[in-house]
């Protein structure tokens, strides 16, 4: 990397580190501090409601009129307006800033992504390199800084709660309807699911909205905009108003595109059920809230790690080993998910759980996102903007069921998306191998016909 991209790389990097140290704290504790009536889990819902709205048209419409440095800044304010919601949380302050937080979510990840494609593309053309091993490396670094937000997040919140008077232990009764069993029914409010006082709430979303304020100052301040080289050169002053409007859906003409929408949607399903379910359900219910912050600490430390051991492991074996990992990986999770009776006593599972959904978490976070940004590197935003879109859709469906489905119900269900989205995975990759077969076998074909008009001469 020259040392301009590297410092592009890093400042997009360690601006989102700060945004998502306070969303993803907030996220994983939206379903067990605003339990009552399924608040928590209804703002997560409407957020990625607004998600999926603005997925359709806003991502390609922002970045081609402010570019992807300013649509970055305008979108992180958006989260900012979500930690300010939590303040006073109810219906009224928190379905608002969720819904808006989801409008700003698509154009900056979208913009992330299109940011990161272009200048790995214009770096290898410098460099004589192949522009999709170093676009690779980009996602690699970026995901490695910003999963770790979810480290430092977590950390903050568990320790601004472990100041929590000492728990009593929870009753056996309670714990026999913790897991998979959990039809919703372990709302006893025993000292270590009830709410922390509201002066450690306070002081955990002061903290949360002051990292927000200084991710959105640094992008402002450190990134360089970026210019799509590509488009220059063909001379093109980029589609008009509605083409650019419809170009999301006009992508979903592509079938390689159809096939591929199961692998967001899942993306979306096993983090929800990561964030809502495993939290409140396992966690919160048979080791008390305080466990939460701990417990995520090691899905993002894994998942930070795995992803930029991908970036590199990505170019040895392929894509198509590591998704084979994650589908594997995720598989056994479920299936042991489902058989498991959570208890205090078996405190380390508790923890091996995260950690084995964050090395397959990582798997679908950055191939996703290098398969996007390879397979349709001429429409980037509209691509990305497609990705974030069925992510989307995932999470408002998981989220959406999660108030009246028992737990064991969601694990099959992740566990029929999961299939389906492997096997259409799998016939892409085999379109595409097809598709380079092609022109090699043509290209054989071309001496030999060179051969034939010669000896007829």
């Amino acid at each position: 990397m020259t040392e301009s991209s590297l410092k592009n790389v890093l400042v997009v990097s360690f601006g989102f580190l700060l945004l998502f140290t306070a969303y993803g704290g907030l996220q994983s504790l939206q379903s067990s501090l605003y339990g009552e009536e399924g608040l928590g889990v209804t703002a997560l819902s409407t957020l990625y409601g607004g998600m999926l709205l603005s997925s359709m048209f806003l991502p390609p419409l922002l970045i081609k009129r402010f570019g992807c440095k300013w649509t970055i800044v305008i979108s992180m304010c958006c989260y900012v307006a979500f930690s300010l919601g939590n303040f006073y949380a109810s219906w009224f302050t928190l379905v608002p800033t969720s819904i808006l937080l989801g409008l700003g979510a698509a154009p900056l990840w979208s913009a992330q992504g299109t940011y990161l494609t272009i200048m790995g593309n214009t770096q290898a053309e410098k460099a004589g390199k192949v522009g999709r091993d170093v676009v690779n490396q980009y996602f690699g670094t970026f995901f490695l800084i910003f999963q770790s937000s979810g480290v430092w997040g977590n950390l903050i919140s568990s320790l601004v709660f472990g100041q929590t008077p000492r728990q009593e232990a929870i009753p056996e009764e309670q714990l026999l309807s913790c897991g998979a069993s959990d039809c919703l029914m372990a709302t006893a409010s025993t000292n270590s699911t009830q709410r922390p006082s509201q002066t450690l709430i306070y002081t955990l979303l002061g903290i949360y909205t002051g990292s927000g304020v200084l991710a959105v100052l640094l992008v402002a301040v450190f990134l360089e905009p970026i210019k799509d080289a590509q488009r220059k050169r063909e001379g093109d002053e980029g589609p008009p108003f509605w083409s650019t409007l419809l170009s999301t859906f006009r992508l979903l003409g592509d079938k390689r595109l159809r096939l591929l929408v199961l692998l967001p949607m899942y993306s979306g399903f096993e983090q929800a059920f990561l964030a809502g379910d495993y939290t409140r359900s396992y966690v919160t219910c048979a080791l008390g809230i305080r466990f939460v912050g701990y417990v995520m600490i090691c899905f993002s430390a894994t998942n930070s790690l795995c992803s930029v051991l991908y970036g590199r492991l990505s170019q040895k074996t392929g894509r198509a080993a590591l998704y084979t990992l994650g589908a594997v990986t995720h598989l056994c999770c479920i299936i042991a998910l489902l058989l498991w009776e959570p208890h205090p006593r078996q405190l380390a599972v508790f923890f091996v759980f995260s950690g084995l959904w964050g090395v397959s978490d990582a798997v679908w976070q950055t191939q996703n996102n290098a398969l996007y940004g390879v397979l349709f590197e001429k429409n980037k935003e509209a691509a990305f903007a497609n990705y974030r879109l069925w992510e989307s859709l995932g999470f408002v469906i998981a989220f959406g069921y999660s108030t009246f489905l028992c737990v064991n119900v969601k694990l099959y269900i992740l566990l029929g998306v999961l299939s389906l989205a492997m096997l259409a995975y799998g016939t892409v990759e085999y379109l595409e191998a097809k598709k380079v077969a092609r022109p090699a076998a043509a290209e054989q074909a071309k001496p030999a016909e060179g051969e034939e008009t010669e000896t007829a001469m």
